[in-house]
């Protein structure tokens, strides 16, 4: 499983990568979607929504099971990508890259300290 050393996790299988003026990309991960199976159907939020650490703002469906997606930080949705709306499948064929769900502009850039480290996420994972 592909862990980048750059990006941040949570314990719920979220990854956040962060941008340039306080914002963080937030995808889930590869172990995510491989334990999910084939994503059929993406809901995400609202552009402008508030958002606490822990919220739940979206969901991932699968040919298995429906898992919510949950707020890795405290800050406002931003940005909200619409190609994996439309093409689910982007979240299994590239977590990292074209299968991000949302951007959110932090409350404190500096929460993102708080998140777990790659080599954590794996040990998490592996556990």
């Amino acid at each position: 499983m592909s862990t980048p050393e750059e990006l941040r996790y949570t314990e719920e299988h979220e990854w956040v990568a962060v941008r340039e003026g306080g914002v963080v990309r937030v995808g889930i991960t590869e172990y995510a979607q491989d334990q999910l199976g084939d994503v059929v159907f993406v809901d995400l939020p609202e552009v402008g929504r508030q958002l606490d650490a822990g919220d739940v703002f979206g969901e991932v469906e699968s040919t298995k099971s429906v898992s919510e997606v949950f707020a890795p930080l405290d800050g406002e949705i931003v940005a909200v990508n619409e190609a994996v709306t439309q093409t689910p499948e982007l979240i299994n064929s590239d977590p990292y890259g074209e299968g991000w769900l949302v951007e959110i502009k932090l409350d404190d850039t500096g929460s993102v300290e708080s998140l777990l480290d790659a080599e954590a996420y794996q040990r998490l994972t592996e556990g």
